[in-house]
């Protein structure tokens, strides 16, 4: 994968010197499509079922939005596995498994999910690669998560606490830190982190951060990440030229999606067609077949409307 591999432009820590190949070249036209499972209602659809049937035949599985917010358990010779940032169609031991630039990252909770899948026998780390774009989810997005539900009151929106709101905010107002910055020169992941920690504190008072902790463990992680990490733009779209069979699976679910779903009861993704594009960085001309998986008695888990029935007019 060592062609894949690009720690400069995408964190800005090179001033844009060092452009990955996906800047240098024209993408390659594709050969085949790359088909997408997506939630079609709020969730616990049954979307995993799905994509372990279709992975069977996939030489490359992806995640393309949300983080560990999600989940999905697939039962394989009485096997239980359980995904919540990895691709579930992993369990499918011949393809590679790629966590696209939309996804929000966990690092410990990451490693936790390997650790405790490959226990179960299923080798994972070998067939792993992460966008060098993610952005990570640390410690105290998480703290300010629940503190910002805390401050909302009745008014709260349920969210998982997982961090992964704040996380986005970070990427849009563009003080996020991402997988290039962590592993790439780390004095200047160490600067931006004190940076970024300085302002939560300042709008949260409350929040503690041990930053030579937390630090320190930053450190340690960015050495372990190192091998997963690549331009997987670049990756993905050699992989539509060659003609490789391709799964897209979608976290979460359309009606929680942040611009089409019950709003502001969403989550803080694209989890439409629209987030595979953007969350792995491929032309919609490269997406094949989408299935939108529903269940016959819909559930919802959190808050938000959750209309029981539909009157149709005679």
């Amino acid at each position: 994968m060592s062609g894949y591999i690009n720690f400069g432009c995408p964190n800005g820590v090179n001033g844009g010197a060092d452009l990955p190949d996906a800047f240098h070249r024209a993408p390659p036209e594709p050969k085949s499509r790359a088909n997408v499972v997506l939630g079609a209602q709020w969730g616990d659809e049954g979307k995993g079922k799905i994509v372990d049937l279709l992975a069977s035949e996939a030489q490359i599985v992806c995640r393309c939005q949300g983080g560990n917010n999600a989940g999905h358990t697939v039962v394989v010779e009485s096997v239980h596995y359980d995904f919540h940032l990895l691709p579930s169609g992993l369990t499918n031991t011949k393809c590679t498994a790629v966590v696209g630039n939309g996804v929000v990252i966990n690092v410990p909770q990451l490693f936790e999910e390997i650790k405790a899948n490959e226990e179960k026998g299923l080798q994972i780390s070998s067939r792993l690669l992460i966008s060098d774009r993610s952005h990570i989810v640390f410690d105290f997005h998480q703290a300010v998560d629940g503190l910002q539900e805390i401050e909302k009151g009745a008014k709260s929106l349920g969210t998982t606490k997982k961090g992964i709101g704040p996380t986005y905010a970070c990427k849009a107002s563009r003080t996020g830190l991402r997988m290039a910055d962590l592993v790439g020169d780390f004095a200047v992941f160490e600067q931006r982190f004190r940076s970024l920690v300085s302002t939560y504190q300042r709008l949260f008072p409350a929040l503690k951060v041990d930053l030579d902790v937390e630090l320190a463990k930053y450190k340690d992680l960015a050495m372990k990440l190192r091998p997963f990490v690549i331009d997987t733009v670049s990756y993905l779209h050699d992989a539509l030229a060659e003609g490789k069979n391709i799964l897209i699976e979608g976290a979460n679910a359309c009606l929680l999606d942040i611009d089409f779903g019950t709003y502001p009861f969403v989550t803080s993704s694209n989890c439409t067609v629209g987030g595979v594009c953007t969350g792995l960085g491929i032309p919609p001309r490269a997406i094949g077949n989408v299935y939108g998986v529903v269940k016959a008695y819909t559930t919802r888990v959190g808050d938000g409307p959750f209309p029981p029935s539909r009157r149709m007019k005679s």
